[in-house]
């Protein structure tokens, strides 16, 4: 099969959907399948035969996300040209505009991964933050509620009024959980979805050991524990959250610790003032963003991984995480409980802080607890193999073709 891959954003943007992409990608070429990514530019990339860049416009959302210039007529004069078997989108907006344009006119199904809660991530749109933020700063409570409940609100189901009607207009959609497959049908998704986590690949179970000896002696030193998380320093990511729980488990067992952030973000600056104020300084270390290959290195060098965020569709990191035997206490949400077992592989609790806190304790404090979880997290995450879930996807991809050849078959007897 020759597939075309449609997304807004991929390397070297960092972020969970260009890892899904890339993984995919490859592990479908291992299976002898042509696989072209239609990315955009972003000004520093590296040389590859089967990325097809088009433009970016220059102004970014935040600052951080590069927005795609789909007008750009590099995408059909390469589309055309290679002609493709099957479409798979990763995005409904802006370029999955353009998926369902070229599905019409060249009469090429489309399968869509539905990878992120939008309604979760308007805060990058300048206008719903505008508004958002108003309403947290009015006093007039009247005026507030109002910009809270029915214009922000109305936004919210607005975006998902519009996926809706975007993956109702697929062949077949992806879903990277079995939360996320009940969140889209409950929402009206009519068109069938299957669950397709994202992989992880056979390295992520491997480290350096001299590397991750070097990082926990850099970042150790008189402490106890290593903790750490992987994260896009956005608002929806919820880091301010682990950072108030620290706070407490710093009063409760003492200066035991270190937190390593890895990642970066528009929040980073917001986050390392907050830091000062709780007085855990000594305790944070903010990372910066690392070559991914490198993250394996530091998941292996922690304790224990630490996450908060309720906007996540799978949460791939949890899994790469786990995959270095980390016990993980999170926040319950959507993709986060397909993942974690509460008292087999790590904690979940819900958005109360000493709740949350406490699960940490309660891991530190029993070692033998603590070693059984390392095996078991390591077990889950031997079930998620991104080379089993391409064969998975390649089987999807064939009964699409298969049903649509079908379909034009009994409509030529028809005629």
């Amino acid at each position: 099969m020759r597939i075309a891959m449609l997304t807004n954003n991929y390397k070297p943007f960092v972020g969970g959907v260009p890892i899904s992409i890339e993984r995919l990608a490859n592990e479908l070429r291992e299976l002898g399948h042509e696989v072209y990514i239609f990315a955009p530019s972003y000004g520093s990339d590296e040389e590859d035969p089967y990325v097809i860049r088009y433009r970016s416009i220059k102004k970014k959302m935040k600052g951080v996300i590069t927005v795609p210039y789909i007008l750009d007529s590099t995408i059909e004069e390469k589309f055309s040209s290679l002609s493709f078997d099957l479409i798979h989108v990763h995005h409904p907006m802006l370029i999955g505009y353009v998926a369902q344009y070229l599905k019409l006119k060249y009469k090429v199904p489309i399968v869509f991964t539905y990878h992120t809660r939008y309604e979760q991530y308007l805060h990058y749109i300048r206008p719903y933050d505008v508004i958002q933020q108003h309403s947290n700063r009015v006093k007039n409570p009247i005026i507030s509620l109002f910009e809270k409940k029915v214009v922000c609100r109305g936004i919210e189901k607005l975006v998902t009024f519009h996926n809706r009607i975007f993956s109702n207009h697929c062949q077949l959609v992806f879903a990277p959980s079995y939360s996320m497959k009940n969140f889209l049908e409950e929402q009206g998704t009519i068109t069938d979805v299957k669950v397709v986590p994202t992989g992880i690949e056979e390295d992520d179970f491997k480290c350096d050991l001299n590397k991750v000896k070097d990082i926990r002696k850099k970042y150790l030193k008189d402490k106890d524990y290593i903790f750490c998380t992987v994260s896009r320093l956005g608002k929806e990511k919820n880091i301010s959250f682990i950072l108030k729980g620290l706070k407490i488990f710093k009063e409760r067992k003492g200066d035991c610790f270190r937190f390593l952030i890895v990642g970066d973000g528009d929040q980073r600056e917001e986050l390392e003032k907050e830091v000062e104020s709780l007085g855990i300084e000594d305790n944070v270390v903010f990372c910066g963003n690392i070559e991914h290959k490198e993250i394996r290195n530091y998941y292996h060098a922690c304790d224990l991984f630490l996450f908060a965020s309720q906007s996540e569709t799978q949460g791939i990191v949890l899994l790469e995480a786990m995959a270095a035997g980390l016990p993980v206490v999170a926040v319950y949400g959507s993709g986060v409980c397909d993942v974690i077992e509460n008292g087999v592989n790590g904690f979940m609790t819900h958005m109360d802080v000493n709740a949350w806190e406490e699960k940490i304790e309660r891991i530190v404090e029993n070692e033998p607890m603590r070693r059984q979880m390392e095996r078991n997290a390591i077990s889950k995450a031997e079930q998620y193999l991104s080379c089993n879930i391409a064969k998975t996807v390649v089987g999807y991809y064939r009964d699409l073709l298969f049903y649509i050849s079908g379909e034009q078959v009994y409509e030529k007897k028809v005629i």
